[in-house]
């Protein structure tokens, strides 16, 4: 895979949605990491597909009833709320 596989203006776009901001230096560290993992996920389509029934078990814990947070509280660190809730930015 070549490392043009993530540019830098995507990494900085992804960043900027997540509202991270990146030095250049981090702009670059991102892209090469970007581009080892889509790397990593292209070796796993190679892996033969193995065909047996899987034993499914429950691992997680059962669920347990706790008091939510107050509606301020919540939302006291958002960088933008409005009409109470989370504002996040517009997607398109």
């Amino acid at each position: 895979m070549s490392d043009d596989a993530v540019s830098p203006e995507e990494v900085r776009h992804v960043a900027e949605l997540a509202r991270v901001d990146l030095a250049d230096d981090e702009v670059d560290r991102f892209t090469r990491q970007f581009a080892d993992i889509l790397e990593y996920f292209e070796t796993l389509d190679e892996v033969p597909e193995v065909d047996r029934e899987a034993d499914l078990t429950n691992v997680m814990r059962p669920d347990e009833e706790r008091d939510s947070l107050e509606r301020d509280e919540a939302l006291e660190n958002a960088p933008e709320t409005e009409d109470g809730y989370f504002k996040g930015p517009n997607v398109s």
